[in-house]
Formats: structure tokens, C-alpha cells, sequence
């Protein structure tokens, strides 16, 4: 039997939505024959675009043709042009696609009827209890699920001839904050308090019922709170939330099945829609006057009691991994403090993917270090990936590099089925880094937490970076500190650094030095009958001279203009008497060569003498400089111009 790769594309695994769908996926990939790989991007939560930019460049690092299947959770993204490329992307590729909840023409679709739901709690709200006055938080205008319930809420209000001002319908994320800032911008709106609150999900009915506590407000009492989805009141008993009952893992168990069916050619409809339930609890303040029980309490304080240990565990574990990456200088330091993390927590795999220019630097190299910066910020997965760590059941691998389109390295396959991998990607800002995989995390994944660890790696690897980029510039620095940027040989700054230990140790040593200078003859002359560009290729000339000739551990300067001095120790004047002569024969190669329009000649002088301890270098540079005049004195100059 074939097995089927399948893509999820989904955003925000730290809410409980997303959680159960995708536990629901995965309960179905365990025993099926297909591997799942869900991309997965924390967007929203910084607000900050250009972070979410980088996030969802993450739904561009799969190549949809190489998947025989995709389930879609779209409604989880709220950027509609990148939810508009996923789907064109995926229609190119003509596989089948389960959309959760967004019901998407060409595709397979799971859902609820959302309006029903909303109706039913909104009717409940006045039919039940009177209430005439409300306030709403929404999820986002433009998500198709949000739009749906506040539709249906507004329309129970018509029916019943109940109105409602626009300021009273507050826009949230269907994240937990969005739930407190609603809340407070209606105290500011509000002239007398509402009865009820209807919110579009659980999570955002809960952080506003902890704020209007906080403000002096008790629910039920002083004003109702509803949910919707009820995937707040299995984890927390703060107060038991009025809320919409949904089968979430079953969603994913369903979306799984459905693409099966595809494969298998059994005939099914396009379109489920799952039934729900209505739970009217003390929130809205019904309540069925059933006792608490006592076992039933005390079980889930220790479930809860438990999922803070492992919370509190994880989090010493991850703020360590982030103190220990953020203070790693190399990345060779970066990478082993990594596989020990990784070792620690023990996934069943992992596998840390880099793209080829991760670690680019911002510029151009000829623009890098002077003149006008031209940015260069690498914002996609490049064509291959390196893998510097590549973990499976306890071992490391070697995989070097893999192509884009693969995802997993060879470590990875397998002809076992049911295994469910998360992608993560890896960024800063928009500068795309890499991504992640893991295989079975034993972690806390489905927790802000784990967001959080995901930025600090990114982050802490952007660190890295930077200090390679640093490194490199400061190495640059230092070349152009030292070296004569016209001829390439050192200048004066890089001649005193060449020569500064071996200098004092001769003193220490009472050992013979060498300091030869050499002057390039009739540089004025080249200059005014060829020019200076002519002039400067002469001088240049001689430090390549230089560069054939100093074979013996000289250390050789452009000393300025026209002028080269040569240094060496434990030196002999039969020894700079042989380099006098290399020199020299390795001018007349050049003058024979009849290249250039000028003869060249150079005048040298050296000293040998033995440093005191008071003595500076340039003291023998000097004495050099004297003795090559004299030396030019003395000779006859022939004609160096050439006929």
C-alpha cells in the first residue's frame, strides 16, 4: 500500500482550536497510511507586520506538486492575500484539499453551520434571560467564521427588535488579548452597563470576563459573558463558560478520511457540516444545580496541578537553551549548544535547516565596508538547505545539504507511515533563515511557550549573524589598516604589526637584523612623459618584485610613494647581498618582458645591526634610507625611459 504525504497549513497551534484539530489529524495519521507535515507560522501575536512577513513565508517553503494531499485550516490566517497564494498554489497543483471551516468551492469542506450556533446562544440570551442590551466581540472582519456569527447575532437582534451602535461591536484576533482590550475600550464607551457580552470565541470570552473582574464587574451577576467553540471550559474553572460545543478532533480525524476517500475512489460528499451543541452554564447564569464532584474537582486540579509542573519544567529548560544560544560567539558554538538541547528534550526527530545564504551580510560585498549600502535582505528559502543538525531516535547525522523541494533529508524516510512532523520557520524580520523539524515533540508544542522558544532560537541564530558579519568587517578593517590598498603589500601600520615581536625578540636575543630600503629611480620622470596612471603601474611593479624576491621570511612595506623597505632577521650581508641580486634580476624579467613604456630601476641600500633595548626600528630605516642615497649618488643613472 503507497504512502500518502499530506500538507497542513495552519497558524497559531498555541490556541486550543488549532490544538485539537490537529491532535485529530495526528490520531488518524497514527494508524493510516499517511505522513503528515504541518507548516506552521505564530502570527498576530507580536504585532509586528514585518515579523508576521517572516512568519508566513513559511506556506512558501513547500513545493505542492511533491504532496498527494493538503488539509487546509486557512481561517486561522488573517492576511487574506497570503491565503489567496496558498490556494492558487494548491489549484495549480490540481491535489485534493480539505478546508476546515472556510468552505472553499473547489476543495473538500469540514465545517459548522456558524449562524445556527449564534443564533441558538443569542436567543437563548433573550428569550431565556431578557436581556435587551449587548455588546460583541468579533473575530476579524474578513474572516468568513467571524463574519458568520456576528451575521447571525445581528440578526436575532432585528427579529427581536433590539438595536445595537456600531461602538458596542468591538474587532478581535480570536486571540486571548484581543478579549481584554475589547473590554476595556468598552468602559470607556460604555454610559450604562450592557447585560451581556456575546463573543465569537472562547478564548477571547475568557480574557474579558478575568478584565471586567479586575474593573469591579461579577459575572453573571453584574453582566453575562457567552463563548463559542468551548474549548475553554475542559482546561480552566474559573467560571463555566455559555459556549458552543464543537467537535474539533473530529474535524481532523474527518479532513484525514476524506482525503482516503479521494485516494481510494469512494464516493463522498464535497461538503460535512458536523453537528454542535449548545452549553448554557454559569456564564449567562443558567445552571443545572448539579453538585460539584468532589473526585471529579479533584481530578482535574491534578491534571492541572501536573501541566504545571511540565510547564514550569519546560520553561526553566527553555529560558536555560536561551541564555545559552544568546551568549554562543561562533556558530560552530551555536550548533553544539543546540544538539545539547536537543538531546536533552529527546524528539523522536529533528532536523535544523538552513538556507545557503543564511548568513549573508546585509550588503553587497563591493559596497560592504564604504560608499552607498546597498541592501540585500534574503526573504526566501533558497533552492538548497543546509541540515547541520540531523537527529533520529537518539543519533546525530551528517546530511550536508538537501534540495528546497524535499523538506526532510534522507534520515527522515522511511517506509513507516503515521508520522506527523512540524515545520517551523526560522527568521528575522523578513530575513528568512531556515526552518525546523520535529517528529513527536515531547515538549509542550501546543503552548505559548514553545512560540517563545521558536523566536529565541531564531533570534539568538540572528545573533550569530550578526557577529560572523561583524567579524568579517573587523577582519576587513584590519587588512586595510595594514595593507597599502594601492599595492597590495603592507604599508607602514601592517609592517610595524609584522615586525613588532620578532623586533623585541632579536633585542631579547642579541640577534642580527636586516633593514633594507629600496627607491623606485625616475618615478618623476614616468610620471610627466607617460602619466601617473603609468607611473603607479611602475610602482606597483615593484612590490610584485618584492612579493617573487622576499622568499625567506622577509617582511616587506610599501613605506610611502615612491619608497620599500624590506626587514629580516638573523640576516647576514652575504644573505642581503643574494637578495640585492634576486631583485634586481627579477626587474630586468619585467624590463625584458618590453610590457611597459618605461624601463624600471630601484636604488637599495640596507644596514645589518644588532637592536639595543632602547633602540625604535625606524632608527635602522634611516641609516637604510642614507646608504641608498649614497648608493644612487655614487652610480651613474643610464637613460630608464625606453627609445
Amino acid at each position: 500500500m503507497p504512502v500518502y504525504r499530506i500538507a497542513v497549513i495552519i497558524a497559531g497551534i498555541d490556541q486550543s482550536y488549532q490544538s485539537k484539530i490537529l491532535n485529530g489529524i495526528a490520531s488518524y495519521a497514527s494508524g493510516s497510511p499517511i505522513n503528515v507535515e504541518a507548516f506552521i507560522s505564530f502570527i498576530g501575536s507580536m504585532g509586528n507586520p514585518t515579523h508576521d512577513t517572516g512568519e508566513f513565508n513559511i506556506f512558501n517553503l513547500p513545493d505542492f506538486n511533491n504532496y498527494d494531499g493538503a488539509i487546509l485550516l486557512t481561517n486561522t490566517i488573517d492576511y487574506q492575500p497570503v491565503v489567496s497564494d496558498i490556494l492558487q498554489c494548491i489549484k495549480k497543483s490540481n491535489i485534493p484539499a480539505v478546508s476546515i471551516d472556510n468552505d472553499i468551492e473547489e476543495f473538500y469542506h469540514i465545517g459548522i453551520d456558524n449562524k445556527k450556533a449564534m443564533r441558538k446562544i443569542t436567543e437563548h440570551m433573550i428569550k431565556e434571560h431578557g436581556f435587551r442590551r449587548f455588546s460583541y466581540i468579533s473575530g476579524p472582519s474578513d474572516n468568513p467564521e467571524s463574519a458568520d456569527r456576528l451575521d447571525a447575532f445581528l440578526e436575532v437582534l432585528e427579529e427581536n427588535n433590539i438595536s445595537i451602535d456600531e461602538k458596542e461591536i468591538y474587532y478581535g484576533d480570536f486571540r486571548s488579548p484581543s478579549g481584554k482590550t475589547a473590554v476595556e475600550y468598552f468602559l470607556k464607551q460604555w454610559t450604562e452597563l450592557p447585560d451581556a457580552i456575546i463573543c465569537a470565541n472562547d478564548v477571547m470570552a475568557t480574557s474579558a470576563i478575568s478584565r471586567l473582574t479586575e474593573a469591579g464587574y461579577k459575572v453573571p451577576k453584574n453582566i453575562a459573558v457567552t463563548g463559542f467553540d468551548n474549548t475553554y471550559n475542559e482546561n480552566n474553572y474559573q467560571i463555566e463558560i455559555t459556549s458552543v460545543s464543537r467537535p474539533l478532533a473530529l474535524s481532523g480525524r474527518l479532513a484525514c478520511e476524506m482525503l482516503m476517500n479521494h485516494f481510494n475512489g469512494v464516493q463522498q460528499e464535497r461538503s460535512v457540516i458536523l453537528d454542535m451543541s449548545t452549553h448554557f452554564t454559569e456564564s449567562c447564569g443558567c445552571s443545572d444545580g448539579t453538585p460539584l464532584d468532589l473526585e471529579q474537582f479533584r481530578k482535574f486540579t491534578y491534571n492541572n496541578y501536573t501541566r504545571f509542573e511540565k510547564s514550569q519544567s519546560y520553561m526553566s529548560l527553555f529560558n536555560h537553551l536561551s541564555c545559552v544560544l544568546l551568549g554562543c560567539d561562533t556558530y560552530n558554538q551555536y550548533i553544539s549548544s543546540l544538539k545539547n538541547f536537543v538531546r536533552e528534550i529527546n524528539p523522536e526527530e529533528f532536523y535544523f535547516c538552513l538556507c545557503e545564504n543564511w548568513d549573508i551580510d546585509s550588503m553587497n560585498d563591493e559596497n560592504a565596508y564604504g560608499g552607498e549600502s546597498n541592501e540585500i535582505i534574503p526573504s526566501e528559502y533558497t533552492e538548497k538547505m543546509l541540515v547541520p543538525i540531523a537527529y533520529k531516535q537518539g543519533i546525530f547525522y551528517e546530511c550536508g545539504k538537501i534540495l528546497r523541494g524535499d523538506i526532510l533529508p534522507d534520515t527522515a524516510k522511511s517506509a513507516r507511515s503515521g508520522r506527523f512532523y512540524y515545520i517551523i520557520p526560522l527568521h528575522f524580520g523578513v530575513r528568512c533563515l531556515g526552518y525546523m523539524a520535529i517528529l513527536n515533540p515531547p515538549a509542550l508544542i501546543h503552548n505559548t511557550m514553545f512560540e517563545t522558544l521558536c523566536i529565541n532560537i531564531s533570534n539568538s541564530l540572528e545573533n550569530i549573524r550578526k557577529l560572523m558579519c561583524l567579524n568579517t568587517a573587523v577582519k576587513h578593517l584590519r587588512k586595510l589598516y595594514a595593507q597599502d590598498t594601492f599595492s597590495g603589500i603592507y604599508n607602514r601600520n601592517g609592517f610595524i604589526q609584522a615586525t613588532k615581536n620578532i623586533y623585541s625578540e632579536c633585542i631579547s636575543a642579541h640577534t642580527d637584523i636586516m633593514l633594507m630600503f629600496i627607491d623606485l629611480d625616475g618615478l618623476k620622470g614616468i610620471n610627466d612623459t607617460f602619466g601617473h596612471s603609468v607611473g603607479d603601474v611602475a610602482i606597483c611593479s615593484i612590490a610584485d618584485v618584492l612579493r617573487t624576491s622576499c622568499t625567506h621570511d622577509e617582511i616587506y612595506c610599501r613605506f610611502g610613494g615612491d619608497e620599500f623597505i624590506v626587514f629580516a632577521s638573523n640576516y647576514t650581508s652575504e644573505k642581503a647581498g643574494r637578495l640585492i641580486a634576486e631583485i634586481e634580476k627579477n626587474i630586468m624579467k619585467i624590463n625584458k618582458t618590453e610590457v611597459y613604456p618605461f624601463e624600471l630601476n630601484a636604488s637599495i641600500g640596507y644596514v645589518i645591526a644588532c637592536p639595543e633595548p632602547d633602540e625604535d626600528i625606524f632608527r635602522f630605516v634611516t641609516q637604510a634610507d642614507k646608504v641608498m642615497y649614497e648608493t644612487k649618488r655614487r652610480k651613474k643613472l643610464s637613460k630608464y625611459l625606453k627609445k
